[in-house]
């Protein structure tokens, strides 16, 4: 078990060395010709439906035990977005993989589409761990996962409590709690915070009554001389050729973009 650990660190530290340098150069929609692509689908423990990928080695023996790993994508993406990249080089070094996309977004159920829920999010790790666990050619022993963005949270909140995840690592891991309640570099004040609490609390009237939902957050669409660094990496991936993807259940418009209502949870 010592050794899934190890190797799951160094090959996810060696990624990101490569990635700090060419970033630009990385290809977020990588095909290989090594690796063997199923599309999947599992529920939770709630009912939930949760679609993934399975990826597999093409020279790999069925008839034997290997190593698996979860692969989550950022907050507000879909596993098209960086989770399947990861989870090809991860298949393409021997190991048996699963991007999932989280409850409400992408191809997974849930509704309405866009919503935050952490506690699911982590199930949904959970249950990725129930799918492969339960596949005749996985080792249960060496089933470990990663998290991506906002899935480095997710992640972790689920291996708390399953320790049937045998080994955690994360890129470019962000707190998402503490990004919507204190916004990038604690820059929004208890009084703003008070007052995005009094608008979503607000809008569950509305949408009650059968408003339209209000999304809040996510990606910029359009850069301006004010647009934060930060947002303009986003930019830079989520609203390029090198990241956009739109699922079928979202429109370009709302991708990236989490409900208000829900996002103070």
């Amino acid at each position: 078990m010592k050794k899934l650990v190890v190797l799951l660190s160094l090959i996810v530290i060696s990624f990101n060395v490569v990635g700090a340098d060419m970033s630009h150069g990385a290809n977020n929609f990588y095909d290989s010709d090594r690796v063997t692509v199923e599309k999947v689908s599992f529920r939770n423990q709630y009912q939930m439906e949760v679609v993934g990928n399975l990826f597999v080695p093409k020279d790999f023996d069925k008839n034997e035990k290997h190593p698996a790993i979860v692969v989550g994508h950022p907050m507000g993406a879909v596993k098209e977005q960086s989770a399947n990249l990861y989870a090809t080089k991860m298949a393409e070094r021997g190991f048996v993989t699963l991007s999932l996309d989280l409850s409400f977004w992408g191809e997974s159920e849930g509704q309405p589409r866009n919503a935050v829920l952490p506690d699911i999010y982590a199930e949904d790790f959970s249950a990725a761990v129930d799918f492969l666990g339960t596949r005749p050619f996985v080792d249960r022993q060496r089933i470990g996962a990663i998290g991506i963005c906002g899935s480095g949270s997710f992640v972790i909140s689920a291996a708390k409590i399953d320790p049937r995840m045998k080994a955690i690592a994360t890129v470019s891991m962000y707190n998402m709690g503490a990004a919507t309640r204190h916004a990038l570099n604690n820059s929004l004040s208890l009084e703003q915070r008070k007052q995005i609490i009094a608008e979503a609390a607000e809008q569950r009237y509305v949408e009650f009554s059968g408003g339209e939902t209000e999304y809040t957050g996510g990606t910029v669409h359009n850069l301006d001389e004010d647009t934060h660094p930060i947002q303009q990496e986003f930019y830079d991936f989520y609203r390029t050729s090198r990241g956009e993807y739109t699922p079928e259940s979202s429109s370009p418009e709302l991708t990236t973009h989490p409900t208000l209502t829900s996002n103070v949870k």
